[in-house]
This record gives C-alpha cells, sequence and structure tokens, in this order.
C-alpha cells in the first residue's frame, strides 16, 4: 500500500478521499488555490501545498504545479477525484513518467473512453449495445443528412470529446439538421477545443441508468449494481437512485454481467462507470466515465463496499477485494445534490455560511466540506454537499429523505434544498415514474406564470 498520497482535487471529494487515505494509515497531501486556504481537506491533511491563484487553469489544472508538489512532498500517487484532471490521459501520463502512481485507469483507457466516437466504438466492440449512430465524425451537412435519414428522425448531434450537455443538439427533422450540426460544432469547439460532432438516433423518453464497475488491471472485474440518474437539469444530474424503480431483476442482472465482462476484456485498472441510456426493455451505451462519480455513495449504501478505498487498493496492486458473488444489495438509496445557487433561477450564490447545521440519524449520510464561517468562492462548482439516505426499501427512504431535508439548515448563502423538497412530494417522482427529460418539464411548469 502507499504510505502517501497527494489528493488533487477541493471540496466534498477531496475530503472524501482523504477520509478514505486515514483508514488505511495512508499519510495524506493537499494541494489548493489560495481561495481554498481554508478549505476542510486542507485543514485535516497531513501535510499542504498551494499550487496557484483561484482560477483552476491557474492552480487545480496546472499539472506542473501539482508534479511539483507531489516532488516536494514525496507522495508516491496522486488521487484526482472527479472533475478537473481525473480524466485527463495526458496528467495519468505525465504521473507516470515521473514515476508517481495514477489512482485510475491506463492513460490509454482514458484517452479511448474521452473520446466518444471511439467509446462507442470500442463498446460495440465489448459486446455492449449501442444507440444507432455514425460510427466517426461527421462533417458536411450532406452526408448528415443521409446518415441522418437511414437511421431516422430526430437525431441527436454530440460533440466528440464533449460532456455535461455543451455541444449537444437535437433536429427533429430534415430542416433543423444543418442549424443544429452547425452549433453543435460551434459549441464544441469552444467548450472542448475540438469540434468533432457525430450522430445517434434520439429516444424519445428513455432513463439514464449507469453500472459501477472495478477492475484490477489484470483481467477481473465486478459490477457494484446500478444507479439510476435520470432526474437532470440541463443534462446534469441532480437526484440519483440505486438501485433504479424502472429495472426489473433480470435486467439489472443482464445489464451489469454486460458491463463487467467489458471492463474485464479491457484490462481496465480502478473505478469506472458504464453509462446507458435505457427506453422499452433496451439499453444503450452513452459513455463511459474513467473515475470515481459524484453519485458513488449510492452504491456504497445499498452494497456497504467502499469504492474509493477499493480505488486505492487496486492502484497499488492488489487484486479485487471481491469476486461477483460476493457482492450482495441491501434496501435503497438516494442521493441529492446541493448546490450553492438559487432553487427558482438556479444562478449561483457564492458567499459565507453563517449557520450550517447537517441531518443526521439512521441511514442519513452527508458528504460535504463546508462548515460554519465557510467562504463558497465563486471561482468553482457550486456543489457543496450531498445528502445521501438509506433504507430498508425504497418508501422508507423517500421518507427519511423528506426528514432528513427538513433538518438540513443551510444560512447565509442560497441552496437547492427546497427544490429537493418539492421533488420528494412529487406523485410522478414517489412512483418513480420519471425519465431524463421529466425535470426539465417539471422546471418549465413551475416557472411558468399562473393564467
Amino acid at each position: 500500500m502507499f504510505s502517501k498520497v497527494l489528493i488533487a482535487n477541493r471540496g466534498e471529494i477531496a475530503l472524501r478521499v482523504l477520509r478514505a487515505c486515514k483508514e488505511l494509515g495512508i499519510q495524506t497531501v493537499a494541494v489548493h488555490s489560495t481561495a481554498d486556504a481554508d478549505a476542510m481537506h486542507v485543514r485535516l491533511a497531513d501535510e499542504s501545498v498551494c499550487i496557484g491563484p483561484p482560477p483552476a487553469t491557474e492552480s487545480y489544472l496546472n499539472i506542473p504545479s501539482i508534479v511539483s508538489a507531489c516532488e516536494i512532498t514525496g507522495a508516491e500517487a496522486v488521487h484526482p477525484g472527479y472533475g478537473f484532471l481525473s480524466e485527463n490521459a495526458r496528467f495519468a501520463d505525465i504521473l507516470e513518467a515521473h514515476d508517481i502512481t495514477f489512482i485510475g485507469p491506463s492513460g490509454d483507457h482514458i484517452r479511448v473512453m474521452g473520446d466518444k466516437i471511439r467509446a462507442k466504438e470500442t463498446a460495440a466492440k465489448l459486446g455492449i449495445p449501442i444507440v444507432p449512430g455514425s460510427s466517426e465524425g461527421v462533417e458536411d451537412d450532406e452526408a448528415t443528412a443521409a446518415l441522418a435519414k437511414e437511421i431516422g428522425y430526430p437525431v441527436l448531434i454530440k460533440a466528440a470529446a464533449g460532456g455535461g450537455g455543451r455541444g449537444m443538439k437535437v433536429a427533429d427533422g430534415p430542416d433543423d439538421l444543418s442549424r443544429a450540426l452547425s452549433t453543435a460544432k460551434s459549441e464544441a469547439l469552444k467548450a472542448f477545443g475540438d469540434d468533432a460532432v457525430y450522430l445517434e438516433k434520439y429516444l424519445g423518453h428513455p432513463r439514464h441508468i449507469e453500472i459501477q464497475v472495478l477492475g484490477d488491471g489484470k483481467g477481473a472485474a465486478v459490477h457494484l449494481g446500478e444507479r439510476d440518474c435520470s432526474l437532470q437539469r440541463r443534462h446534469q444530474k441532480v437526484w440519483e437512485e440505486a438501485p433504479s424503480p424502472g429495472l426489473n431483476a433480470s435486467e439489472r442482472v443482464h445489464i451489469g454481467n454486460v458491463a463487467a465482462k467489458a471492463v474485464a476484456d479491457m484490462g481496465y485498472s480502478g473505478a469506472g462507470t458504464v453509462e446507458f441510456l435505457y427506453e422499452n426493455g433496451e439499453f444503450y451505451f452513452i459513455e463511459m466515465n474513467t473515475r470515481v462519480q459524484v453519485e458513488h455513495p449510492v452504491t456504497e449504501a445499498i452494497t456497504g463496499i467502499d469504492i474509493v478505498v477499493e480505488q486505492l487498493r487496486v492502484a497499488a496492486g492488489a487484486p479485487l477485494a471481491l469476486r461477483q458473488d460476493q457482492v450482495t444489495f441491501s434496501g435503497h438509496a438516494i442521493e441529492c445534490r446541493i448546490n450553492a445557487e438559487n432553487a427558482q433561477t438556479f444562478a449561483p450564490s457564492p458567499g459565507q455560511i453563517t449557520y450550517y447545521h447537517p441531518p443526521g440519524g439512521l441511514g442519513v449520510r452527508v458528504d460535504s466540506a463546508v462548515y460554519q464561517g465557510y467562504t463558497v468562492p465563486p471561482y468553482y462548482d457550486s456543489l457543496i454537499g450531498k445528502l445521501i439516505v438509506h433504507g430498508r426499501d425504497r418508501v422508507e427512504c423517500l421518507m427519511r429523505l423528506k426528514r432528513a431535508l427538513d433538518e438540513y439548515v443551510v444560512d447565509g448563502v442560497q441552496t437547492t434544498i427546497p427544490l429537493f423538497q418539492d421533488l420528494v412530494g412529487e406523485p410522478a417522482v414517489a412512483d418513480g415514474a420519471y425519465d431524463i427529460r421529466w425535470l426539465e418539464q417539471f422546471l418549465a411548469e413551475r416557472a411558468a406564470p399562473a393564467s
């Protein structure tokens, strides 16, 4: 096992990784921008290094500064968390060149799965079902129109290097295609520095289902079940739960085994998530995230498996701690992402937290790095905490979530807690009868003026 790990991230995920390291007896190094000098993970780490000013490009994305921090402190490995450099193949390669372990998959696997077109090709070769679409990037209007006609409208144009809904446009018919193509390419170039886009069938009312996988890099892999991430706003996940209320037992076993076999065949190392759209009993691969996910705690709640600890063990060369037949599932879990945002407009709300009281009790977990007196900076993602609840079944889980939300107090900044208080009382949410478009429609109706 490593003796010292540098955590190349901030916020709740940095604190989450720090806790796992401490439980394994690993010394920790926190890196931080000047804006995060008083952050909780910085206070609790064994060592800390300032790596730059507030802008992420000059600190958390500054590879030379992070490598220098490793060399200064003698850190043997880097855990990238999620976001920032977690899916940067060049970062993984550079660490390897400096004999520093990247706690994640190989640079080659990150590179393949980071390119949406290559990821689809790889998935198809591995036996994973994919959405009908182009096998390579599309360029001109004429070729795109011919392919769209073959696939059948509506079609979705997506950035090959994209994520988070950027560089993604829907064309309902031939008249929309040219505009959607040019807009998607323009957005992709601006957001990712690459205007490559591809085409795929647009599904009307799918659910977003993802499978948590762990691989040892030596041909062994397991899945830890699915998560339902269908409640989304602008393609950003808001509420995640496990197991999915939309799948039956045979479907979840089938798609879990498909994902685990593919990961084993790849020789994949560490934690990953294979993501699907699910509609009318069929699964369609959309991407693979080669890192720990924001929503990993819901899987930990129903399996009792510490995913971050497994990342650390595998990166240190240990085999997986369990076989597939040893993975068991218990109860139901839901996670709500608590953001420092206005719950109506979703405008960011940075500032000082004047009072903070997280909920507690049986089956309640709060992953957060904020505290009373902490100042939420304006430079980064607005996520300030995750509320995770676990119950014996979904009904108990929802009741526990309602109680926990009512206990959760954050003063000084606005948060999205009121949104979740509304959602937990919605019949469609209570019934699990939602898809990836439901929340957008709900928010639009809520914002519409009364007639």
